[in-house]
């Protein structure tokens, strides 16, 4: 598996597998498929309710741990600083585990204003080996230059919804200035793209690979980290499989240019959005 360097020194797969909303013995056994069909990234979070799975799904797996990166996600209800530092310890208790790989703050909330709490907890809590690398999910270029300005600490990860409907070109673009790596939430757009529209149609017949690896493949050329989620092996297999080729620019540009306005797929602007 090929991976990207963060600005910490860390690494991650360049391709991840998204959790929600696998639950239980069903959702375990989803998870090992994944992991022994290839996957070594597991994207989760505290309002998942799943993280008690993953830690499962890792110990059933014929992986070692330290093969295996373990996202999670504190919550808005958990800005503030003492108890940011606890969602972190009660997600190691969940997950049985001495670290985890990477935690982020699932949505900036900004109308509590306590995100940058939250952000300082992760400092700490990387400071204390809880945790090896820190980021933010769904931050926008305000918010991640106020908790950058409070702490000294950059990011090294801000996941956001990107898909070719909504390729957030300008996010990407303060991402690369800032050294911060882009994960991509809902990256084929869950029924919101149209992957039969021609520029993914015409890249899949040149290359000989499915729609929805071209999707995926268009992210890792944008430089970005997919995280595709399927409970079907055969799915599970088909979204990794994405390595092996590449697309040409004209390609990228095509796919690029199905973005619109604003191509969320809810209402989840990060200024107005709030999730507890």
């Amino acid at each position: 598996m090929q991976t990207y360097e963060l600005n910490d020194g860390q690494q991650l797969p360049v391709i991840g597998f998204g959790t929600y909303p696998l639950r239980g013995a069903e959702g375990v056994s989803t998870m090992v498929s994944a992991l022994e069909l290839g996957y070594r990234l597991l994207d989760s979070a505290v309002n998942y309710e799943n993280e008690v799975e993953v830690g499962e799904a890792v110990r059933q797996s014929s992986l070692p741990r330290e093969d295996v990166v373990i996202t999670t996600k504190i919550p808005g209800r958990f800005h503030a600083k003492d108890l940011a530092i606890a969602s972190v310890e009660d997600s190691l208790r969940r997950m049985e585990l001495d670290v985890i790989d990477l935690v982020l703050i699932h949505w900036p909330n900004p109308s509590q204003g306590r995100y940058v709490e939250a952000w300082e907890a992760l400092v700490e809590c990387r400071e204390r080996d809880l945790v090896r690398s820190i980021g933010v999910s769904n931050f926008t270029e305000e918010h991640l230059t106020r908790i950058i300005d409070a702490t000294g600490v950059t990011p090294a990860v801000n996941q956001i919804e990107l898909h070719p409907r909504f390729p957030q070109e300008d996010m990407v673009a303060v991402h690369e200035r800032l050294g911060i790596v882009t994960e991509s939430w809902s990256p084929l757009g869950k029924g919101s793209v149209d992957l039969s529209a021609e520029p993914i149609a015409d890249a899949a017949e040149n290359h000989g690979v499915t729609n929805a690896q071209v999707v995926l493949r268009w992210h890792l050329d944008r430089g970005q980290l997919p995280l595709p989620k399927s409970e079907s092996p055969e799915r599970q297999a088909q979204n990794l499989d994405v390595l092996g080729f590449t697309l040409t620019e004209t390609e990228i540009a095509a796919i690029s240019a199905m973005g619109v306005g604003d191509g969320r797929r809810f209402d989840g602007d990060p200024n107005t959005h709030e999730e507890m």
